[in-house]
């Protein structure tokens, strides 16, 4: 058992496109350092509509999910929570991924304002992990989490996972604005062994300033 009380980080988010294993991550983590784990709010009254293509429901999605992560994160602050280690399966940060992604020019004007000003409020996290992985692994996971029932309905778009993958890719390779850890988790299945969690945690142990890369021991 490894001691939470042996990291310099309180507040670690958890990070990666739809399929990367950023929840099971971020609650294994959890766990083993008796930390409090954050999971992202998924319910959104938006999507149906979005996925539909229903005009201006992509930017109503959209400042859905900012206003949401917003006032989490803002609770969480209030609460004092990251006197202790927390860890979050997302960072604030991301919610512009998927602006770009999805909102025209007009559209962006509007939550770019807005995102500006809830942003000065969130806490940044001491440490991001960000979980890598080829897009033709992601489509292989989200396959084969269509046939759970916990996921009916789920069915995103081949194109659109290989879009938002490379969004993903370019915003990380630009990130600067904490540490950051990327994790290629290739051979990840829907499971993490004990060993590969513990020499993750050593990875964050030896942890400083700026960008580690790491592929994890998978035997």
């Amino acid at each position: 058992m490894i001691s939470s009380g042996v990291l310099q980080f309180r507040y670690i988010a958890v990070e990666g496109p739809i399929g990367a294993g950023k929840t099971l991550l971020a609650e294994r983590l959890g766990t083993r350092l008796d930390a409090t784990i954050v999971l992202e709010e998924s319910e959104n009254p938006f999507l149906a509509d979005f996925y539909s293509d229903r005009p201006g429901a992509a930017l109503q999605a959209q400042l859905f999910y900012l206003l949401n992560r917003h006032r989490q994160q803002t609770t969480l602050q209030q609460a004092d929570l990251f006197s202790h280690i927390t860890i979050a399966d997302y960072l604030f940060d991301k919610d512009k991924i998927f602006a770009y992604l999805n909102l025209d020019d007009n559209e962006l004007f509007i939550y770019q304002r807005l995102y500006d000003l809830l942003a000065r409020d969130v806490p940044p996290p001491d440490l991001v992990i960000y979980l890598q992985s080829p897009t033709d692994v992601l489509q292989r996971r989200l396959k084969a989490r269509r046939s759970d029932p916990e996921h009916a309905g789920f069915d995103p778009d081949p194109d659109y996972v290989k879009e938002l993958n490379e969004a993903y890719h370019h915003f990380f390779f630009h990130y600067d604005a904490t540490p950051l850890l990327v994790v290629e988790t290739s051979e990840f299945g829907t499971e993490i062994s004990d060993e590969a969690l513990d020499d993750l945690i050593r990875q964050v142990e030896q942890m400083s300033a700026g960008t580690r890369y790491y592929v994890p021991r998978t035997k």
